[in-house]
C-alpha cells in the first residue's frame, strides 16, 4: 500500500444548502481540497439509508445495500431534465449542523417530481441497471414500499403471509404497488450513478476512496426479511440471539446490540454466496473497505434474545479461514482495513497476520498507560492510524477531559509541552509521522475543534451523526498550507 494521509469526513458533514451533506457540488469542492491539500484518501462511513427512527445512525439501515436519497444531487436531477428550474431553498451554507427531517421534506418533494418525468426508454441504464441488481434491488424495492405504504412496523410483526414472504402476498404488493416500486428503483439508480461519477472523479485525482461495512444488518432491513436462513432466527422470524460484546473496562454488563446473528453453518453450505454479494457491491463503491468489528469474523459474542444485558452471552467460532479463503479465490485479493478496536483475543490476532490485513492503530487510546501499543513507535508499516475515528472526541475535547498523566505522556513523548492551542497539530504530526502506511485525520482535527464538532457519542441518542463542516473551513489557506506541507514533510503525498 502507499504512504499517504487522508481525511474522514462523511457525506452528511459536507456543506450544502439543503441541510444534508450530498453528492452534488461540495463533494466535488471536498475532492478538490484534498487534492490540493495532496491527500491520498478520503474516508467516509456507510453510505446505506438511515431514519429518524435510529437518529439517522449510519449504522442502523434498512439495507445494507442501498444508497441513502439523502445523498440525492437535486441540481444533477434537473441538469438531466427531471426537474423544473430549481430554486435554493432557503437554508444556511454555513450552518454547523444537519437537519435531516428539514432535508428529507425538501428530498422527497424534489425525488417525486424527477421521478414522474423519468422515461426508462430514454435512459437504457435503468432497465440494465435493475437487472444487474436484481438480486438485492427487488426485495429493497418491495420491503420499502411495503413499510412506507402499508404496514410501518418491523417486519418481524407483519401480517404472516408478507412476513414469510408468501408468493402470493408478495405478487399482490407487485400488483397494486408497481409504481412505488419502480420509483424506489428509480431513486436507488440515479444515486448509484451520481456516487460512481463522484467516485471516478476522486479516483481521477489520485484520491482513493475508504468506505465503511457494519458487519451486521438491521433485524428491519431488507436484507434479513428476504434472507432469513443464514440469520439465527426463531419460526416467527423473532431473534434466537442478539450480537453484542461482553463485559469490559468500560461496561460492567458488556454492550448489547440488536441486531440478529449469523448461522455461519448455513452460509458456509450456500458458498457464503451472500456475503460475496455484499463484498462485491462494496468493492465496487470503495476502492479500500473498512470492516467494522472485523472480530466478529472470527468470533462473536452471542447473547440469548430477552436478555437484558450481554452478560449472559458467550463467543461462537466463526469458519474464518474457510470464509475467507473462498473470498479470496472469488475476488483474488481483499482490500480491507480491519477494524480491530476494543478487546481482541490471540485468534483475532493470528487471522491479521495470516491474511495481511492492515489493522486500526488510534492515537487518543495511545497515552492512558505506559508503552500502549498505539503508541507509534510499537507501530508495523501495515496499519492505518488516526488520530480519532467518528466514535471518539476529537482531539481537543479529548485534551479538555484527559488526566494529568495522559498529558504528561503525551507532552513526553512528543518532546514539547502540549496544550489546548497545539494538541490537534501535535496528533497530526504523530500519526504523519509514524511508519503506518496511511494516516487519516477526522477534519474536525485539522481545524482544531472541540467537543461540539464531535459526530458520534456511543451509547447515547438524539444529538449524533449532526455535525456539518462550513463552506467557509475549506477557503482558509492557513490550516490547508499547513496540512500539505506535513504531507510533504512526513513523505505522504
Amino acid at each position: 500500500m502507499d504512504r499517504g494521509n487522508g481525511i474522514l469526513l462523511h457525506i452528511t458533514s459536507l456543506p450544502s444548502s439543503r441541510w444534508v451533506g450530498d453528492f452534488g457540488k461540495a463533494a466535488y469542492l471536498f475532492a478538490d481540497y484534498l487534492k490540493a491539500c495532496r491527500q491520498k484518501y478520503w474516508q467516509i462511513l456507510p453510505l446505506n439509508p438511515t431514519s429518524a427512527y435510529t437518529f439517522h445512525s449510519p449504522y442502523s439501515s434498512s439495507s445494507v445495500f442501498a444508497i441513502n436519497p439523502l445523498f440525492m444531487d437535486i441540481e444533477d436531477l434537473s441538469r438531466r431534465g427531471l426537474l423544473h428550474k430549481d430554486k435554493q431553498p432557503k437554508a444556511c451554507p454555513g450552518s454547523d449542523s444537519v437537519e435531516y427531517s428539514k432535508a428529507l421534506k425538501i428530498k422527497t418533494k424534489k425525488i417525486e417530481e424527477a421521478f414522474t418525468k423519468f422515461s426508462p426508454s430514454q435512459d437504457s441504464g435503468f432497465e440494465e441497471f435493475c437487472s444487474r441488481n436484481k438480486w438485492w434491488l427487488d426485495d429493497y424495492s418491495m420491503f420499502v414500499t411495503i413499510k412506507e405504504k402499508i404496514h410501518k412496523k418491523i417486519w418481524t410483526d407483519w401480517p404472516q403471509d408478507l412476513r414469510d414472504r408468501k408468493r402470493s402476498a408478495l405478487d399482490d404488493i407487485l400488483s397494486s404497488c408497481r409504481e412505488n416500486i419502480k420509483k424506489e428503483k428509480f431513486v436507488q439508480y440515479m444515486l448509484f450513478k451520481q456516487w460512481e461519477t463522484l467516485k471516478k472523479h476522486c479516483n481521477q485525482m489520485g484520491i482513493k476512496i475508504i468506505g465503511d461495512l457494519p458487519i451486521y444488518p438491521c433485524l428491519d432491513s431488507a436484507e434479513v426479511w428476504a434472507n432469513p436462513h443464514i440469520f439465527k432466527l426463531s419460526d416467527d422470524r423473532k431473534p434466537l440471539f442478539l450480537a453484542g460484546v461482553p463485559p469490559d473496562y468500560f461496561s460492567e454488563t458488556g454492550q448489547l446490540w440488536g441486531n440478529p446473528v449469523y448461522d455461519w453453518q448455513k452460509l458456509k453450505e450456500t458458498g457464503y454466496k451472500w456475503w460475496a454479494q455484499r463484498l462485491s457491491i462494496n468493492f465496487k463503491l470503495f476502492d479500500i473497505t473498512r470492516i467494522d468489528h472485523f472480530r466478529g469474523l472470527v468470533a462473536y459474542w452471542e447473547v440469548p434474545y430477552g436478555d437484558k444485558d450481554a452478560r449472559g452471552g458467550k463467543w461462537i467460532k466463526v469458519p474464518s479461514s474457510d470464509f475467507l479463503d473462498t473470498m479470496i479465490r472469488k475476488f483474488g485479493s481483499l482490500p480491507v482495513i480491519a477494524e480491530d478496536l476494543g478487546l481482541i483475543t490471540e485468534d483475532v490476532k493470528e487471522i491479521l497476520r495470516k491474511y495481511n490485513f492492515p489493522n486500526m492503530k488510534v492515537l487518543l487510546f495511545a497515552f492512558g498507560e505506559d508503552d500502549h501499543p498505539y503508541m507509534p513507535h510499537n507501530y508495523p508499516r501495515n496499519c492505518f492510524t488516526y488520530t480519532g475515528t467518528h466514535d471518539n472526541d476529537t482531539s481537543l475535547g479529548w485534551f479538555l477531559k484527559s488526566t494529568k498523566q495522559e498529558r504528561e505522556r503525551l507532552s513526553a513523548y512528543t518532546g514539547k509541552k502540549i496544550t489546548s492551542k497545539n494538541i490537534n497539530w501535535g496528533l497530526i504530526r504523530l500519526a504523519m509521522s509514524s511508519v503506518a502506511d496511511a494516516s487519516i485525520i477526522p477534519m474536525q482535527d485539522i481545524l482544531g475543534l472541540g467537543n461540539q464538532a464531535r459526530m458520534n457519542f456511543p451509547s447515547t441518542t438524539g444529538n449524533n451523526w449532526k455535525w456539518k463542516l462550513k463552506a467557509s473551513y475549506l477557503e482558509d489557506k492557513k490550516i490547508a498550507d499547513r496540512l500539505t506541507a506535513l504531507v510533504r514533510l512526513y513523505g505522504r503525498s
